[in-house]
């Protein structure tokens, strides 16, 4: 049960990633206006949100690719989670120091904060799921 619902939620991290990163780099200014509080971040900048949107490609690639490829996973699921985690500790510090209020945490947590804790979750699970698929295998071979 545990792995299924950890490769389904990978994979939904994954595609909700790569569909943010296909919108951003096909329609930067309906992305713009689309997504709550983008305009309260600065003015339209159509290259920034298209390199934006490639490093969501990647990520949602990483989360697809690792929910097929046990042998990966951590690695294909650590990267995008490290960067997942600067991004939301930026929105973090953005309020710290002043450049937003303090409500921007609760409307950006299921965009920004939510898809860090999910990644450090199955990136705990991968580490998890990996030992043990190693010490069944040394017990099998000791039998």
């Amino acid at each position: 049960m545990t792995k299924t619902v950890c490769i389904a939620t990978a994979l939904a991290l994954g595609v909700a990633a790569v569909a943010n990163g296909i919108f951003m780099l096909a329609l930067p200014g309906p992305w713009y206006f689309a997504v709550p509080g983008v305009t309260d971040t600065g003015p339209f900048n159509q290259h920034f949100i298209r390199d934006i949107g490639l490093i969501f490609l990647f990520i949602g690639s990483a989360f697809v690719i690792g929910a097929a490829s046990p042998r990966f996973r951590i690695v294909l699921w650590a990267a995008p989670t490290a960067w997942l985690w600067g991004h939301a500790l930026f929105h973090f510090w953005e309020v710290a120091v002043g450049i937003c209020g303090p409500s921007v945490i609760a409307r950006d947590f299921p965009a920004v904060t939510l898809p860090a804790l999910l990644g450090t979750a199955l990136v705990i699970w991968a580490i998890t799921d990996s030992r043990a698929v190693g010490t069944r295998a040394k017990l099998a071979a000791a039998h």
